[in-house]
């Protein structure tokens, strides 16, 4: 019994961490719209950008150079779209 027990219970937590990680997959978030966009001849900037995040039901705010001598302020939205704002900044190089 207890040996059943161990076996139902390994199943259980390696099916829970296999959905879990095919929730995160680059394909689930493409097939929903929610990834990336392409960037011809993966040439683009990844850099991170700096994060400032705001209490549950706010928006958080996410800032970094852009181009040159552009910022760029995006916020989170989960019910609609983002609003991105471009600015020129001369401490982007």
């Amino acid at each position: 019994m207890r040996r059943n027990a161990r076996t139902i219970t390994g199943v259980a937590v390696a099916t829970a961490a296999l959905l879990a990680l095919s929730g995160c997959s680059k394909e689930y978030n493409d097939e929903r719209g929610k990834g990336d966009a392409p960037v011809q001849g993966r040439q683009g900037d990844n850099t991170a950008a700096e994060v400032f995040n705001f209490p549950d039901g706010f928006g958080n705010l996410a800032t970094k150079c852009v181009g040159h001598g552009n910022r760029a302020y995006v916020t989170t939205n989960a019910t609609g779209p983002s609003n991105v704002q471009i600015v020129k900044d001369d401490t982007c190089g």
